[in-house]
């Protein structure tokens, strides 16, 4: 799949790395309505970046999360010539907030995969939610879906199986998203580090599923939320876990 050989190192908290940095144009979002956030990618003299490689099918992703994890959107910014991009972002409560680009550029002479992420905030009172619990299943919108595999070590390298399952039957009608099955991504609790969790398999129409397995390596021990997006007749749903890395 494309990308899926280029895995970002490090956490994800840094604005700055391999001499790019990440630059918004603001750092602050209205409360609860849609808005458009710009920023550019710029390299160590100030210019800002615009030769960027697919992943995933495409050239950025950002994320935008809350400090107790939740409000979490996953979008797709467009560039301009200037190398501003824009992402247009869904309405969300007040509260701190973390935004991560996710790209893939060349960087002295080598394609070189990058989380850059920066704090911003939505102004107003916030009120924090409670982290859930850790679980091996969560259901989102008359799916269950349930996580197996080895216990997460911090750093390590593991297997995890994710089945999706409806009406207690196994789902096998799942459509390509992003070039795969499912999309998987996680933060963690407390400083909010992340983490892109790598599907295994090819692609083969809309027969995904039941079983999707992912490639973890999680950076830090501690509790992470686990946002899984797939797609099913045209609509994209989110599902949420929190997951316990020893």
């Amino acid at each position: 799949m494309p990308g899926m050989g280029d895995m970002a190192s490090g956490d994800g908290l840094a604005a700055e790395a391999s001499g790019l940095r990440f630059a918004p144009a603001a750092t602050s979002l209205p409360a609860k309505r849609a808005s458009v956030f710009r920023f550019q990618i710029r390299a160590a003299d100030g210019m800002p970046v615009t030769s960027f490689q697919p992943d995933q099918t495409k050239l950025m992703h950002l994320y935008l999360i809350r400090s107790d994890l939740t409000g979490f959107q996953h979008v797709h910014p467009t560039m301009a010539s200037d190398g501003t991009w824009t992402a247009n972002l869904a309405g969300t409560p007040a509260g701190s907030y973390r935004v991560y680009t996710s790209f893939i550029t060349p960087v002295g002479g080598m394609n070189t995969p990058l989380v850059l992420s920066q704090p911003v905030t939505v102004p107003g009172t916030a009120a924090t939610v409670p982290l859930p619990p850790a679980a091996t299943s969560t259901t989102v919108d008359g799916y269950t879906l349930t996580v197996s595999g080895d216990k997460l070590m911090a750093g390590m390298t593991h297997m995890l199986t994710v089945t999706v399952s409806k009406d207690g039957k196994p789902v096998t009608d799942l459509q390509p998203y992003l070039d795969t099955y499912a999309h998987l991504t996680a933060f963690r609790a407390g400083d909010q580090a992340f983490a892109h969790l790598h599907p295994q398999g090819s692609v083969n129409g809309d027969h995904g599923g039941p079983a999707l397995s992912f490639e973890a390596t999680l950076p830090k021990s501690g509790n992470w939320r686990l946002f899984l997006q797939f797609q099913t007749a045209g609509t994209l749903h989110t599902a949420a876990m929190t997951i316990t890395v020893g």
